[in-house]
């Protein structure tokens, strides 16, 4: 008996509470001095055109109880998991499983559950409500994952740290714009083809233009940075991103500065367009015309190039390009000793992700019908590589999770009017979602450091498949 418990005593981990509660305080007092004058106190206007200060000592003891509660909460986790026996390796190993399980079968009923989602959504909310629902949540999440995807190529399968990624965007997405606007090109193919071909066939003969336009910058920019990486590769990357919206910004003649390019070419169904014409989708099919229809089309085409970037990638994984990939992410040494060419690697892999991403841009600009270098800050690449790096580098399945979290939580953000009865009418909690989103970063940097999925299926294996775990990968790359 006395041996059983001595057993058990020895197996409870030990946790420092006092250590916890002082750390807790402190993270309280850090957040009272970022908070204390952001949060605790408002400007306001009276009646006399005055401004005056409004106090809010209850939103801000709210937000200082959830820091005390959420850093002690994050604490003790942290705790049981590093006083964990060397028993728990077994359970760990178990989790591995089940993740290894969620990565090769989640994403095929994902899918299935896409193919249904605008069948669903209609019946459940009627054709006038399913727009929101089937645009806000379905088609904008299916754009940043396909993003998501495009750039798990770069920084989950090469290693290389990419945050530039919406120059490609923007390349894409102009390409699309400038293309189907140009005068040039319209008479031409009005002279060739007839005045109605072009503004039906535009986005199906760009689109692949602005893939090849896209992989050709993405060359250009593997170039300069074939000798750097960690830091330095982030910073030049950054600085790519950022000269190319600049250019978009002040080179007005080429394209139009902060006024953007509208008249944009929105996508046919192969020829036939979405308007309430005699030869529309509507009338050709003998249906009643809405503009559900162009807005469940464009969800089934972003769906299918999403479905092609996962696919090409996956495939490309498991070819000899995919594994140079891995082993350049590993060791460049090591690559460079079996004979790899480091430069080819390299630059296809930069390539590959941006010819995804000039996709994604121009399927952009036809679902918008504008476009403006306001769409394409860094923001927006701080955002995919969050995707990317949250989800799991390397695994499909994590960039969904994390783009419907990320993406779909903020647009949540906007339906949740019934904060205003906690917080005032004034109270909006989209402005929030920047609080939020860092947030969420920190959680799951400290909950999950490898991502939400940290193990995958091996490219190659002998005799049988085992998942390979984020412990075996190099830190930082895995």
């Amino acid at each position: 008996m006395t041996s059983v418990t001595s057993s058990m005593a020895q197996a409870q981990p030990k946790i420092d509470f006092s250590r916890l509660f002082t750390d807790a305080i402190l993270a309280t007092l850090v957040a009272l001095g970022l908070f204390g004058l952001l949060i605790g106190v408002k400007t306001d206007q009276s009646l006399n055109n005055q401004m005056i200060l409004v106090l809010r000592p209850g939103l801000l003891a709210l937000i200082l109880a959830a820091v005390f509660v959420g850093r002690l909460t994050i604490g003790y986790i942290i705790a049981v998991r590093d006083a964990r026996p060397p028993e728990a390796k077994k359970a760990k190993a178990a989790k591995s499983n089940t993740a290894l399980w969620v990565e090769k079968y989640g994403l095929p009923v994902f899918v299935g559950f896409l193919f249904a989602y605008p069948l669903m959504v209609l019946y459940t909310a009627g054709p006038q409500g399913a727009i929101k629902w089937i645009d806000n949540f379905g088609i904008q999440i299916l754009i940043y994952i396909m993003l998501g995807w495009g750039l798990n190529i770069v920084v989950g399968l090469a290693g290389l740290l990419d945050l530039g990624y919406v120059a490609f965007y923007a390349v894409g997405a102009y390409s699309y714009a400038l293309l189907a606007t140009s005068e040039p090109v319209k008479l031409f193919m009005a002279a060739h083809m007839g005045s109605t071909f072009w503004p039906l066939w535009a986005f199906w003969i760009c689109l692949p233009i602005a893939g090849i336009l896209a992989a050709f910058w993405g060359v250009i920019l593997g170039f300069p940075v074939l000798r750097l990486r960690g830091d330095y590769l982030a910073i030049v990357t950054l600085a790519f991103g950022e000269i190319i919206r600049l250019v978009l910004i002040n080179w007005v003649e080429f394209s139009n500065g902060y006024a953007g390019i509208s008249s944009i070419p929105r996508p046919s169904f192969f020829g036939v367009p979405f308007n309430a014409s005699d030869t529309g989708f509507a009338a050709r099919f003998g249906l009643e015309f809405t503009p559900i229809y162009r807005t469940i089309f464009l969800f089934y085409l972003i769906l299918i190039l999403a479905l092609i970037t996962a696919f090409v990638s996956a495939r490309l994984r498991r070819l000899p390009v995919g594994r140079a990939w891995e082993a350049l992410r590993e060791d460049e040494i090591a690559c460079r000793s079996l004979g790899i060419n480091t430069v080819n690697t390299k630059l296809t892999a930069f390539a590959i992700g941006a010819m995804f991403g000039g996709f994604a841009g121009a399927f952009f600009a036809a679902r918008q019908g504008f476009i403006s270098p306001e769409s394409f800050v860094f923001l927006e690449s701080a955002q995919i590589l969050a995707i990317v790096v949250l989800g799991g580098m390397g695994s499909l399945m994590g960039v969904v999770i994390a783009s419907i979290l990320l993406v779909g939580g903020v647009e949540l953000l906007r339906e949740l009017d019934a904060l205003k009865v906690i917080f005032g009418p004034n109270f909006d909690p989209a402005q929030y979602r920047m609080l939020i989103f860092g947030l969420c970063m920190v959680l799951m940097m400290l909950w999950k450091p490898r991502g939400l999925i940290s193990v995958r299926e091996p490219s190659v294996f002998l005799k049988e498949k085992k998942s390979v775990s984020s412990d075996h990968v190099k830190e930082g790359h895995g």
